[in-house]
């Protein structure tokens, strides 16, 4: 039993941790630290999309408002 509890919370965790990847790309890309934790939460947001707003030339806050 006690090993499904911990599969269980790993499984939990994978969200996190697929966020905090997100945040930190977004980061590298160029976002300030808010903005990259704001988008990174949006599944929604293809993060291929938002690095290359900011790789063509866009501002981060005038990608911010184009993706959220």
């Amino acid at each position: 039993m006690a090993a499904v509890e911990v599969d269980e919370r790993e499984r939990g965790s994978e969200p996190r941790r697929v966020m905090l990847w997100r945040q930190a790309e977004l980061e590298r890309a160029g976002f300030d630290p808010t903005a990259a934790a704001a988008i990174a939460e949006r599944l929604d947001v293809d993060l291929h999309t938002a690095t290359d707003l900011l790789r063509s030339g866009c501002t981060a806050e005038t990608a911010l408002k184009i993706l959220l």
